[in-house]
């Protein structure tokens, strides 16, 4: 198999677990904190390894990582924005698959020419991906479905805008660039929770939950950028989106949550659709 598929898949284990922690940290204390304390520590983390693993990053990479944090801060504000409203329902799905289907197009733009059986798995992961998302249990009037369209499609242009410009900062540019990413979405956390009158300065208690929901994330977000020097953007994209499958799975076997069934339907095909992109 392609390093650059394992590496997208951890993408995806790595953004998943993050999701999972995060979450679970969310129920204890606002999320305006765990997610401004899981930034500061993932820019902690690669400046850390940017220090001891020293690169040759340009400007233009630095500009791909400022651009790739305002896609990270704001397909996460949009994100939570929805869960806020109840809106997760519609939400969740919409920006997964946003986030999926941004960098099949961007690759397309940039001359990537996949094979059929990758096409097949690309396009198969789609609604696979939209039935691991969906919450079966999510209600809403029918008057939020504008809302949450707006915040899905918001959320996940974001995600895919972060994918995109990952892909772009250069091989031999290290890891410091992404440390400036985090911070991008640190920053970009307090002034959207400030101006929202959201609860964002930390406590104590919150450092574990959003240390490790953190350092998950930007590990996932290194395991991307590097998966994108060994395989098409659109297929590292679409792999790195199957984060909610890692989210549900972890939530029903340490949480003992029910798996729907559309979400079992979901895992399946995308089961089937990694096999695909793997073999094409």
């Amino acid at each position: 198999m392609n390093i650059g598929i394992v590496l997208a898949l951890a993408a995806a284990v790595a953004y998943g677990a993050s999701d999972f922690i995060g979450g679970l940290g969310s129920r204890r204390y606002s999320l305006w904190q765990v997610v401004l304390v899981g930034q500061s520590a993932g820019a902690v983390a690669m400046l850390g390894a940017g220090l001891m693993l020293p690169g040759d990053p340009v400007a233009l990479d630095f500009a791909w990582a400022l651009l790739a944090g305002v896609g990270s801060a704001t397909g996460s504000i949009f994100l939570y924005r929805g869960l806020a409203r109840g809106r997760m329902g519609l939400v969740a799905p919409i920006s997964a698959v946003g986030a999926a289907a941004l960098p099949v197009l961007a690759g397309v733009a940039f001359g990537e020419r996949p094979g059929w059986l990758v096409w097949v798995g690309m396009l198969a992961a789609l609604p696979g991906i939209w039935l691991v998302a969906r919450d079966p249990v999510s209600t809403r009037r029918p008057t939020d479905a504008p809302g949450a369209l707006v915040d899905g499609a918001i959320a996940g242009a974001g995600f895919g805008v972060l994918f995109i410009a990952l892909a772009q900062i250069s091989d031999g540019a290290g890891l410091l660039p992404l440390a400036v990413n985090q911070l991008v979405g640190a920053a970009l956390a307090v002034i959207t929770a400030a101006g929202l009158k959201q609860v964002w300065r930390p406590s104590r208690g919150v450092l574990g939950w959003g240390s490790a929901a953190g350092v998950l994330g930007a590990l996932g977000t290194l395991a991307f950028m590097v998966a994108t020097a060994s395989t098409n953007l659109g297929v590292a994209g679409v792999l790195a989106s199957l984060y909610p499958a890692v989210t549900v799975l972890l939530a029903a076997g340490l949480l003992g949550e029910r798996v729907a069934i559309p979400q079992r339907a979901g895992i399946g095909i995308c089961t089937l659709a990694v096999a695909a992109m793997a073999l094409g």
